[in-house]
């Protein structure tokens, strides 16, 4: 699978709506952190920035969210969270986390890029797609496209 990933990724060419970041919520729990954690934990920016891998374990066929700890900080020097995920309720059947890749470019921010897999029941659809997560670490703005596999 690890050497057919940048094929497909090289494929993916429709765009899917369905995909956001949000403030930290009960996805982002300690315990929802993937073991062990210095495998699914990793930083960038100088340490100013930390993505997690989240398992909420249900919903079963969604419960993978990435967990984003970055720039701007609070007034007691705290990082701001954000979840990424389907939805608030509903994340990715998989992510393959060995995969995430990241790019700075002073234009964009911080650019993730992480194969995840799409599973949703009630449209009997699944499908791997492509996330593409940009970080602007000075307005702490979030933003997530995703790329479904053709």
């Amino acid at each position: 699978m690890r050497t057919m990933l940048p094929l497909i990724a090289t494929l993916f060419a429709t765009p899917v709506a369905a995909q956001t970041a949000f403030p930290c919520d009960w996805q982002a729990r300690a315990d929802a952190i993937v073991e062990p954690w210095e495998d699914y934990s990793r930083t960038f920016a100088d340490g100013k920035v930390r993505v997690a891998l989240l398992d909420t374990i249900e919903p079963a066929a969604a419960a993978m969210y990435l967990l984003i700890l970055h720039p701007p900080f609070d007034e007691l020097s705290g990082r701001t969270c954000t979840v990424v995920g389907l939805d608030e309720g509903l994340g990715y059947a998989g992510m393959f986390f060995e995969e995430l890749d990241a790019v700075y470019d002073p234009a964009t921010g911080l650019t993730f890029t992480i194969p995840a897999i799409i599973y949703l029941p009630e449209q009997s659809f699944q499908n791997l797609a492509l996330l593409s997560i940009s970080v602007n670490q000075s307005s702490g703005d979030v933003t997530v496209t995703q790329e479904l596999a053709e």
